[in-house]
């Protein structure tokens, strides 16, 4: 039995070490193209170590397109957007979790439903909508005359503002919340505001970091919305600014694995700094990956 026990386990190792050279490969051929000179890109056969590491690629990169703007554009948006949703997705996860009012498995099941509507078919409405927003970029009263909120932050800000995942995560945290610390600090006549944030907010640590970054890498890494809601140059997130180096005959692939190298720090900083507390918070809310 014993021995049984060794081979599976080794047959396990072995799974999970493919596996995850499978997830790897990817970033480390991106590492490795952000090393290459240029005329090496392309050379046959492939290799993973150039003969020359090109460290002056992540300057030129960073020069090549206006990235300080770009990421100053998406540190703003993100982090404000996150900031916002950790505050609201956390009310609302602990009224649904702690709260007793009329209709809240249905509101919680409207929300939980919202997460197989696809992304693509609310865009043109959120569009029209931000378009139309009245007495803002030149909109009268009806929403008509201007641009409304388009080219602006408040339009990349608003739509990650509040997300059924972060509703859902804090909801599965604060149900783990002993139901007697909120039933004494309500005899001891404090208000539900102030129970909530003494008492339940500064225990859901683990859920707000993992809510925090899910929310903050899906803003960050978010392409498609800033397309369609950017015009100027000055408005412009990093991921739209990365699709610059594409021209239309040649795209510098060497200086576009450098920027998204760059990119995918803030991410990957973020994430080994909470690592611990991310970990936690997906374990204590119940959801298995």
């Amino acid at each position: 039995m014993k021995k049984r026990n060794v081979i599976v386990n080794s047959v396990c190792y072995v799974i999970l070490g493919l596996g995850s050279v499978i997830i790897l490969l990817p970033f480390i051929i991106m590492v490795s193209t952000s090393l290459t000179p240029a005329a090496e890109v392309f050379a046959w056969p492939p290799k993973l170590i150039p003969s020359k590491i090109m460290f002056s690629n992540y300057p030129d990169a960073v020069a090549a397109i206006d990235f300080g703007r770009y990421f100053i554009n998406s540190t703003i948006i993100t982090v404000t957007a996150t900031g916002i949703s950790l505050f609201l997705n956390s009310s609302a996860g602990y009224a649904l979790a702690k709260l007793r009012f009329p209709g809240k498995r249905l509101v919680f099941l409207f929300i939980l439903g919202t997460i197989m509507i696809p992304v693509q078919v609310t865009m043109i409405p959120m569009f029209i909508m931000f378009r139309r927003f009245p007495l803002i970029g030149g909109n009268n009263l009806f929403g008509v005359g201007g641009t409304g909120l388009i080219d602006t932050y408040l339009a990349l800000i608003l739509p990650n503002m509040a997300t059924t995942m972060g509703i859902y995560l804090l909801r599965e945290f604060f149900r783990s919340v002993p139901t007697e610390l909120i039933q004494a600090a309500r005899v001891d006549g404090a208000s539900e505001y102030r129970t909530f944030l003494q008492i339940c907010l500064p225990l859901s640590g683990p859920g707000l970091i993992a809510s925090g970054i899910f929310n903050f890498t899906n803003s960050w890494n978010d392409f498609l919305w800033p397309l369609i809601m950017t015009i100027s140059p000055e408005m412009k997130t990093l991921q739209l600014g990365l699709s610059q180096y594409q021209g239309q005959y040649f795209t510098d692939w060497h200086l576009m694995m450098a920027a998204t190298l760059l990119s995918c720090l803030p991410i990957l900083i973020l994430y080994f700094i909470f690592q611990k507390g991310f970990v936690e918070g997906i374990s204590s809310s119940g959801i298995k990956g």
